[in-house]
């Protein structure tokens, strides 16, 4: 169980402004960290699909992150990140996985188009959540910004989806022809 001590700057949360505050702050600190991580990605991936898609995604990222910044403003806030341990958590793994498959480009990219297809479902997810407070509280032109956010994230997650058959067959074919060398 997490202790509130272990979150400096995080207070308990009493209504709907507080809940919504937190969790842009959280969708702040985890598109951060996924910007961080796309780039170095970009810098690991082979497949020039994925790469193209990625250095795409990195702009997009960047603008998202300026929506973020966009919402506090409107709310009168300043910009704070609220750790997100779902994101953490997701390159972590990520991260681990690139480690590990670093001696098989193919397999490294699948692994990688699979890291990122969950980033996406996880970011799609928050933003859809994001969005209904949003509304609720009357918020129209932050609805309108997490919208384009959410727009992003769930092409992201179709292009990636796209891609997936085509990576997996390489890292197949690539698996057959290494088998086929050590016999």
């Amino acid at each position: 169980m997490v202790q509130l001590s272990e979150r400096p700057g995080t207070k308990k949360i009493t209504n709907l402004q507080e809940k919504f505050v937190y969790g842009i702050g959280a969708m702040y600190d985890a598109e951060h960290r996924f910007l961080e991580a796309q780039q170095l990605m970009y810098q690991c991936c082979q497949y020039n699909q994925l790469k193209s898609l990625t250095e795409n995604h990195i702009r997009e990222t960047e603008q998202q992150i300026k929506n973020l910044e966009q919402v506090f403003s409107i709310l009168g806030k300043q910009p704070q990140r609220i750790t997100c341990d779902a994101a953490a958590g997701l390159v972590s793994d990520a991260q681990k996985f690139m480690l590990l498959s670093a001696d098989n480009p193919k397999i490294c990219d699948l692994g990688l188009a699979g890291g990122q297809a969950k980033v996406e479902q996880l970011e799609i997810a928050c933003y859809r959540g994001l969005i209904k407070v949003a509304e609720q509280m009357g918020q129209n032109q932050i609805v309108q910004l997490l919208q384009q956010n959410l727009q992003q994230e769930e092409q992201t997650a179709q292009k990636l989806e796209q891609h997936m058959p085509q990576l997996l067959q390489e890292a197949k074919s690539a698996e057959g022809s290494s088998a086929g060398r050590s016999r």
